[in-house]
């Protein structure tokens, strides 16, 4: 076994997750992943935790979305009873197909998600982590060799995360106290929104797995302007490429997308809180330095932010702030390497992707 695999299994057993003797665990992993599973079973056993394993496949799942009636779709109580049970839950991502759920209707797909969101928030209540294991149908998404993408991946989830987060908290303390944040990005991107009162987040790899990224929530109703989502969004195995919105008082009122617009309309129409935004994000992973069709990864980039549409984590949502609700939370990313910046409360702190404490920053 790759001695790296048992390194990415100890992160996640003793960083992300913090597993402690007589924890019970959830591990759940596609069949490609089988030796950081192992790895993980290994870890799991020295600390004295109790797993059990769920093999995550993706071809089960198109099965069962491809044959039910989307309409008759119902909460899995008993998925729900596990992970209420747990002490913390442990996702691995891969698959031997990155586009096998491709063929499900985005209709389908939205009912499926509405009906697993109190499984969502049951797993969001626990400690979780979810991580990636750098499978060949990844690598081909990537557009990288196998060995290129194993060393992209492990590079970027085998690093000093003490460090990475002190050099997120310079963010973080700039974002935290802020009211308004302004995002400009050539003449295609320009949107406002209010953070007043909200909870800015220092991701070090505690859930995701790599982490890199400084995150909050937008207050629900202040987000006005618009954003072209200049990096492609890959969800439900299709590629949507210039995702357009437009905000009015925090809500989509206008969209359109060059490719695949159907799969972001299917996610505005999964309820009224995927209309908003629930995080805005800012990525300074730097060891992530070429977009790869995963969201995990590509969200974490240097010189990016990235817009969710629809829920808000809880940890980013102020006392006696709104908290806006969805059973989705889908990603999009602007590229912010050139012609841009971000200003909090009229103050430039990021032009062209180069941060204010950084080497290379320009004011003007």
């Amino acid at each position: 076994m790759d001695a790296r695999i048992r390194r990415h299994a100890s992160i996640i057993v003793n960083h992300s997750v913090d597993l402690q003797p007589g924890d019970n665990v959830v591990v759940s992993a596609p069949s490609d992943a089988e030796d950081l599973a192992v790895a993980l079973h290994e870890a799991i056993g020295d600390i004295g935790a109790t797993p059990v394993f769920l093999d995550d496949s993706s071809r089960a799942k198109r099965a069962y979305l491809r044959a039910v009636d989307a309409n008759e779709i119902e909460t899995p109580a008993h998925e729900l009873a596990l992970y209420e049970a747990a002490d913390a839950l442990i996702r691995v991502r891969g698959g031997v197909n990155a586009t096998e759920e491709s063929d499900v209707s985005p209709e389908t797909m939205a009912a499926n998600q509405r009906s697993y969101k109190p499984v969502q928030e049951m797993a969001l209540s626990q400690r979780w982590c979810l991580t990636q294991f750098p499978s060949t149908s990844y690598a081909q998404l990537a557009e990288m060799s196998t060995e290129a993408y194993e060393n992209f991946v492990w590079d970027a989830i085998d690093k000093d995360w003490a460090t990475q987060r002190q050099h997120q908290h310079q963010m973080v303390k700039r974002l935290d106290p802020a009211s308004e944040v302004r995002i400009v990005s050539g003449d295609t991107t320009d949107v406002t929104m209010s953070v007043d009162g909200m909870v800015t987040e220092n991701d070090d790899a505690e859930n995701n797995l790599p982490g890199g990224e400084v995150f909050t929530a937008p207050v629900p109703d202040s987000v006005d302007g618009e954003v072209l989502f200049d990096m492609p969004l890959y969800h439900q195995g299709r590629e949507v490429t210039g995702a357009h919105l437009v905000f009015e008082d925090g809500r989509v009122v206008e969209h359109d997308a060059d490719t695949n617009e159907d799969v972001l309309t299917g996610v505005l129409e999964t309820d009224e809180g995927a209309r908003r935004l629930g995080e805005l994000g800012i990525g300074m992973n730097r060891d992530i330095d070429q977009f790869t069709y995963n969201m995990l990864f590509d969200e974490k980039m240097g010189d990016t932010v990235h817009m969710a549409l629809g829920k808000a984590y809880d940890d980013t949502v102020g006392p006696d702030r709104e908290r806006n609700d969805s059973a989705v939370h889908v990603d999009m990313i602007v590229d912010m390497s050139e012609e841009s910046f971000i200003e909090l409360d009229g103050e430039v702190v990021q032009r062209n992707g180069r941060f204010v404490f950084e080497d290379g920053f320009e004011a003007t």
